[in-house]
């Protein structure tokens, strides 16, 4: 009877017992959880403030660096722009001179031209003494011209240009002459002789006009 009074006692004192410890747990438990939390959630919310305080000094050295981009990049347009707009007005400048130039020979190719066609529809005279009078008009008409364009040459030309072209003139001028001598003697002693010196003048002069002003004027 004693022993089961004993046994009852053990058990009763190991029962409490395990009763205690598992308050005690239960109560550490209790007190610390919440601490870890709070703890966890200081950090987390002070390394959110960071984060946010991060994000908007990037977005602040950005929204800095987008500016001055776009500041360089407007600089650079305006002078791209300004470089573009010289070089356009160079070029539509040297384009101008050079048909001015063109224009000025072009023109007087056109009054050759003109020249020309009146010699050709000119109405042929019948007799030989009018043929070489008409023919003798037309040699003084080229003649007058040559003039002309060799003076306007000499306003153009520099000075090595125009002793050149005087010395090749001078050549020129004996050479026509010797050459239309030597076609009119195919007709010596014939009426047709004078016709045919002052014809082969006038058209050698006037091939001459073409050639000074295709070869030298500006």
């Amino acid at each position: 009877m004693e022993n089961i009074k004993k046994f009852v006692a053990v058990l009763l004192t190991v029962a409490l017992s395990g009763v205690l410890a598992a308050c005690g747990n239960s109560s550490e438990e209790s007190s610390s959880l919440p601490a870890g939390n709070s703890s966890a959630q200081n950090e987390d919310g002070g390394q959110t403030d960071r984060d946010v305080s991060d994000s908007e000094g990037n977005e602040a050295e950005n929204t800095s660096g987008s500016s001055d981009n776009t500041k360089l990049n407007e600089q650079e347009d305006t002078d791209n722009s300004s470089a573009a707009s010289n070089d356009g007005e160079s070029v539509e400048s040297s384009n101008d001179q050079n048909e001015n130039h063109e224009s000025n020979k072009d023109e007087y190719l056109k009054k050759l031209n003109k020249m020309e066609e009146a010699d050709r529809y000119a109405e042929a005279k019948t007799t030989t003494a009018e043929l070489v009078e008409q023919e003798a008009e037309r040699y003084r008409t080229w003649d007058e011209e040559l003039n002309k364009i060799y003076n306007l040459l000499e306003e153009q030309l520099d000075k090595g240009q125009m002793d050149q072209l005087r010395d090749e003139q001078l050549n020129w001028i004996q050479q026509r002459d010797e050459t239309a001598k030597k076609s009119s003697l195919k007709y010596k002693g014939g009426s047709m002789e004078p016709l045919e010196y002052v014809a082969t003048q006038a058209s050698l002069t006037r091939k001459r006009c073409y050639l000074l002003v295709a070869r030298y004027m500006k």
